[in-house]
């Protein structure tokens, strides 16, 4: 964002640059374990597909810890593939990578390359490998990759270890009580949506490999390869299968194998067949049409849940110093779009909340505030606090536009400024007794990403 502003599109650049790395990862794995023409072939449909243009733009961490882990692999792998040995080079490099999934999403960057690599040594009876890893030297690099952060956030914020492993790592993996909970078939599915449609021809390929039990000259590097990705699939699939909360962007770590194996299956029905170049590329263009079409759809698919229209008016009607509130909800993208200098001040009955404890934003917000207490009395108020902060001058109000009676009852005084499609702004009656906010302020920094003039609704 120091580069190219606060925009959404500079939000979304270090999901594209891992998913470039995660088709980066496909491209030369599959030329040095199988051969360019199936590299250049699965790395089109990883490429084209769904998982990879929508979830590469998405802003969040969910394809960065996959690309970190697809990577890791794939030089373990590598540093494996042949000899007695491992190649020392490829096993410091997947120490590395783990430190990058390490530090984005926790442990699973390194228990799922443990998994797969580990199930794979023995499935191919190679685990005396293991023994020869450059234990020292990778776990050296690994460290001073990725613990200087932990170490930094341990000591400022006590108990953080406590709640970022056992909690958000433990808990979520055997608990019941977290979101989106989701039946055993859920990530086949996924599988099946997320690489559509190639992820059916990787079903052919296995389907193939299951009933041909191939002579012993058959056993090449291609078969080699799809023993591996197929150990990679079931892995991963199997291990986030488990938990009763399953997310669709838990699935992007077996992308990378999917569609090597969708790229043998291919191979296998059509290579050799008059037009079947044709037919790839026609199948190519219609499997990315659909998740470019989505990606050109979303603003107005989401527009009934942003709070765009608002922010843009309260980023020139508010100074830097106004108070924000918010009740009946949470404008995620209105800090974002506005600018905000300061946090928003969130209403809710959080002694209820805390009672409750859902698995949502308020639960999120009232478990951070344990870590800055003195941040969060300020910023997580009690119902109260609006009629005292209606009586008071430069204060803001957020309410949803179809509030329910309670949040009707808390808006009672303030004075509306503008009724967007979500989110309705209010001032307070004292801000509205001082007339016209001041021509000559500067607005907040959000103001001037739309042309510098302040907007009068």
């Amino acid at each position: 964002m120091a580069v190219f502003g606060v925009t959404p599109w500079a939000a979304r650049v270090p999901g594209m640059l891992l998913a470039s790395l995660m088709l980066l990862g496909v491209l030369v794995a599959g030329r040095r374990l199988g051969d360019a023409a199936l590299a250049r072939r699965a790395a089109l449909m990883l490429g084209a597909s769904a998982g990879f243009l929508i979830g590469g733009q998405y802003v969040n961490h969910d394809m960065g810890v996959a690309a970190w882990i697809a990577s890791a692999i794939w030089c373990f792998a590598l540093a494996c593939w042949d000899g007695e040995r491992p190649h020392a080079g490829w096993a410091r490099a997947g120490f590395a990578l783990c430190a990058g999934g390490l530090l984005t999403k926790g442990l699973i960057g390194v228990a799922l390359p443990a998994l797969v690599i580990g199930a794979w040594l023995l499935a191919t009876r190679q685990w005396r490998k293991v023994l020869h890893l450059p234990w020292v030297s990778g776990l050296a690099l690994f460290a001073v990759l990725a613990l200087p952060w932990f170490v930094l956030a341990g000591q400022r914020y006590p108990g953080l270890w406590a709640y970022l492993f056992g909690v958000q790592q433990f808990g979520r993996y055997t608990g019941g009580g977290f979101n989106n909970p989701q039946p055993w078939w859920f990530y086949l599915a996924a599988c099946a949506l997320l690489l559509f449609p190639w992820a059916f021809f990787a079903a052919w390929d296995g389907l193939l490999r299951l009933r041909r039990r191939p002579a012993p000259a058959a056993l090449d590097a291609q078969r080699r390869l799809a023993v591996l990705c197929w150990i990679w699939v079931g892995a991963i699939v199997l291990f986030f299968s488990l938990p009763r909360s399953k997310l669709i962007g838990y699935a992007l770590p077996v992308l990378p194998p999917l569609a090597l194996l969708a790229a043998m299956g291919w191979q296998r029905a059509l290579d050799g067949r008059r037009h079947a170049e044709r037919a790839f590329v026609a199948v190519l263009l219609l499997a990315a049409a659909v998740p470019v079409a989505i990606t050109l759809a979303a603003p107005r698919i989401d527009r009934g849940r942003l709070s765009g229209d608002v922010a843009r008016v309260l980023a020139c009607r508010a100074a830097p110093t106004d108070e924000i509130y918010v009740v009946g909800g949470y404008p995620m993208d209105l800090p974002f779009v506005a600018q905000t200098q300061k946090p928003l001040r969130v209403v809710q009955d959080w002694p209820q909340v805390r009672a409750k404890a859902a698995d949502d934003w308020k639960r999120e917000l009232y478990e951070a505030g344990a870590f800055e207490p003195t941040a969060a009395a300020r910023i997580l108020l009690e119902p109260a606090a609006l009629a005292q902060a209606r009586t008071q001058a430069h204060a803001w109000l957020l309410a949803p536009r179809k509030a329910g009676p309670d949040t009707q009852a808390l808006i009672a005084g303030w004075q509306p400024v503008f009724a967007g499609q979500t989110w309705a702004l209010y001032r307070s009656a004292a801000s509205a007794a001082e007339g016209p906010e001041a021509p000559q302020h500067e607005g907040l920094p959000g103001c001037h990403a739309h042309g510098g003039k302040q907007r009068q609704p």
